[in-house]
């Protein structure tokens, strides 16, 4: 096992050194092929059955631009408030890994197809930051590895590894920050911040799924540390596919410690590359992070000059959706929930599930308590993204049952699971599983008082005055009555059938 890091403690580290981050974000792009082929782009599929011989380099094979990639990638651009380049062209970015098939990369080194942007992030409490974007452009993704026989799933101590082909030549937009500095103690924050705007952003434009438990979207945080009042840029690390917000938040942090406590005993920092973990919470090292030069960059001679016609720029930018930060200020307003009940379905990734269900006509603090509560918790028990689990108009029409008095809480989260078991629709499982709350006093009545005659001495508590008995009795009508009827109903039964006796 690998000795663990020294870390100096955070706030004396912030006193010392000043951070300065850096963020290559990596969007999969949801074409319905890849970037230079005709194989489908779909996650899930049997390993290397979405490949044809342009994504496995096979001699005589030659790439085609996707059109749609393009377009996609020029609205991206448009919405991260960059330059659309009036012409741009691929490159060939030369390495060896065995889920690179061509052993080069087609992607875009001088010339991307945007550049000099900016976008705004707002943290928790109001806060706004200016993240500068210096360049956001194409390229094709790789496969995958799967490291087979080690404790940790890494190429480290594996006996073997597999590699899967289907996600080499998916489209790839990635998007490079410039330097952002003043982010002092706030920089852990504010990097998950703003991939999470990034996520937003391209979700809104509907260019990407976005989901980074599924690899759609990748972080690769870049941390430098300099000493108070120096000029010079420290040495930086590049943190690699950081796969969840928490986990953006825990790495800038990690390597903020990490690097400290070697400079202040006097050592220096590797550039290079470095792994998250996320079950012990360290950064571990990587490979020597290669310089442009290494890559040995040169125009793609298969491709020509990508020149988007300017018409089609201005059609795209008119297309473009409400910003990230302005759409959550609105929302919360429209809304009114507090700062915490909004970064509850923020930080859940609900904003879009709970917008749908309020627009479905549910109240908004009820979309808020059934997302944000039984629905996640399926959903992390199923280790399931929660808006893959029901949809929006379900949830409204679940809601609209308990609020119209048809279900109580506890039947309507059977209800949730029979729609999560693909059941149909709530009113469907309602009738099929017959869960309806029984509504007929007559019914009620009985069950009431057969309740009262089986605890005599119960009844007799409550005419004395003792009203909180009524507890036992309405458990027990509840139980006789499966749980279909309304506990407050049942409540007004038993103190007046008591009475009545």
């Amino acid at each position: 096992m690998a000795q663990k890091d020294a870390l100096m403690d955070f706030d004396e580290a912030l006193r010392r050194y000043e951070p300065v981050l850096g963020f290559e974000v990596h969007v999969e792009l949801a074409t319905k092929t890849k970037m230079f082929s005709d194989a489908p782009n779909f996650f899930g599929g049997e390993p290397n059955t979405n490949v044809t011989p342009v994504d496995l380099g096979l001699p005589g094979s030659l790439p085609v631009v996707n059109e749609q990639a393009v377009r996609y990638s020029i609205q991206l651009g448009l919405a991260l408030g960059c330059s659309i380049a009036e012409s741009s062209r691929f490159a060939r970015k030369n390495y060896y890994y065995p889920d690179n098939p061509k052993n080069y990369q087609i992607s875009q080194y001088d010339e991307p197809i945007a550049y000099e942007g900016e976008v705004e992030v707002e943290l928790a409490d109001g806060t706004i930051f200016q993240v500068p974007i210096e360049r956001a452009h194409m390229e094709e993704d790789a496969g995958k590895l799967t490291h087979v026989g080690g404790a940790t799933g890494r190429i480290q101590g594996a006996e073997y590894s597999l590699v899967d082909y289907n996600r080499a030549g998916v489209p790839l937009v990635e998007i490079v920050t410039k330097p952002i500095f003043g982010t002092e103690e706030r920089a852990p924050e504010l990097g998950a911040a703003y991939v999470q705007v990034i996520r937003d952003l391209v979700r809104a434009l509907g260019v990407s799924e976005a989901r980074m438990e599924r690899g759609n979207l990748r972080c690769d945080a870049n941390i430098s540390l300099r000493p108070r009042g120096q000029e010079k840029l420290g040495t930086r690390t590049e943190t690699k596919n950081v796969n969840s917000f928490r986990a953006v938040e825990r790495a800038i942090r990690y390597e903020i410690q990490r690097q400290a406590a070697i400079l202040a005993d006097g050592g220096t920092i590797t550039q290079e590359t470095r792994h998250w973990h996320e079950d012990t919470g360290r950064t571990s090292a990587g490979r020597p992070k290669s310089d442009a030069d290494d890559y040995r960059y040169f125009p793609e001679p298969d491709l020509l000059p990508v020149v988007p016609d300017p018409a089609v720029i201005e059609e795209l930018r008119a297309s473009l959706p409400e910003a990230p930060v302005a759409r959550r200020r609105r929302l919360k307003g429209d809304w009114g929930f507090t700062d915490l009940e909004f970064q509850d379905v923020v930080n859940g990734g609900l904003l879009d599930e709970l917008e749908g269900t309020v627009a479905a006509g549910a109240a908004p603090q009820a979309a808020r308590k059934w997302w944000t509560g039984e629905i996640s918790r399926v959903a992390n028990t199923q280790d399931a993204a929660a808006g893959d689990l029901v949809s929006p108009q379900h949830v409204a029409e679940l809601i609209a049952l308990v609020e119209s008095g048809d279900l109580t809480d506890r039947l309507a989260r059977q209800v949730l699971e029979g729609v999560i078991a693909g059941e149909g629709s709530p009113a469907a499982v309602v009738e099929s599983r017959g869960l309806k709350v029984v509504s007929d006093d007559s019914a009620l009545t009985a069950a009431v008082d057969e309740a009262l005659a089986a605890q005599p001495d119960v009844l007799a508590k409550i005419k004395d005055g003792k009203v909180q008995a009524a507890g036992a009795i309405i458990g027990a009508v509840m139980k006789a009555m499966k749980g279909q009827a309304d506990a407050a109903r049942v409540r007004e039964l038993v103190l007046e059938r008591a009475q009545q006796s």
